[in-house]
């Protein structure tokens, strides 16, 4: 007999972590088949994607101009400015739909809605990371640049783009579900964000009043910080980690809340 709607989506009591993690695994591996499974490309088309982008950059920006606006590596330049984006995109896309595409899981006492959203955050961070360092590895080699990268930079960048893309996708994951409508809005709002978010540009060029409305998106301060990390010379003054932060939290803290107080409603919806 089926359990009542009221009780369908309540968590297992009495659960201990190794269980937990049990379950986050299992979901991870059911994510993996799902995302990469179907491809006969598989895992390549993950690094096959963001190549395929910078190579395009590359070609057409090479034509119109003798050098990049940083460094002296059309490639390398324009990998900074995609693949901190291009992890944002994902994470906040994926995440997104998570609740809605796993939703019959949910039903089992053994799943719940975070673990869902743990599991699919967790293979997007190892995924995205390990992309990112094989990218930039080959770049650096393949172009024959002796740049001592400031790790430090590296790895918050794109761990802020990673906080980032899931604080946005797990507050649109239950606006989705509550408001249908927003889904609609979301795509129109988010449709600018590859143009003004310094993918192929640099931010310090711009007219200072277009740099007082762009210093608003966080993926310009995401995509600074990794630029100062593989390009000593860049500086990046307006650069505001706390701000990405904060911006960051505040989503998540919004997408917890929705999810704690209709749960119920985004399940069995």
């Amino acid at each position: 007999m089926n359990a009542p709607i009221s009780e369908i989506s309540a968590a297992p009591r009495g659960r201990v972590p190794f269980q937990t993690l049990r379950v986050i695994f299992a979901l991870m591996i059911r994510e993996m088949g799902t995302s990469f499974g179907r491809s006969s490309l598989g895992y390549f088309w993950a690094i096959l994607e963001p190549v395929g982008i910078i190579i395009v950059f590359t070609i057409a920006f090479s034509i119109i101009f003798k050098q990049p606006p940083l460094g002296s590596s059309f490639p390398l330049f324009y990998a900074t400015g995609y693949l901190p984006f291009g992890i944002y995109n994902a994470s906040q896309s994926k995440i997104s739909v998570a609740l809605t595409q796993n939703k019959a899981l949910m039903f089992f006492p053994a799943v719940t809605y975070m673990d869902v959203i743990l599991a699919r955050f967790a293979l997007i961070s190892l995924t995205e990371l390990t992309v990112s360092v094989l990218l930039f590895t080959g770049l650096l080699i393949h172009a024959d640049i002796h740049v001592v990268a400031n790790l430090t930079y590296v790895f918050i960048a794109l761990g802020m783009a990673i906080l980032l893309g899931t604080s946005v996708g797990l507050m649109n994951a239950t606006l989705f579900e509550i408001f249908p409508s927003w889904r609609t809005i979301w795509k129109i709002l988010s449709r600018p964000m590859f143009f003004i978010s310094a993918v192929f540009y640099l931010f310090d060029t711009l007219p200072g009043y277009i740099q007082s409305i762009l210093w608003w998106n966080p993926l310009v301060h995401i995509i600074g910080t990794l630029r100062v990390g593989i390009f000593p010379e860049y500086e990046g003054a307006y650069i505001s980690w706390l701000y990405v932060m904060i911006l960051a939290l505040s989503l998540m803290a919004i997408g917890l809340v929705n999810l704690r107080t209709s749960n119920k409603f985004i399940i069995n919806n």
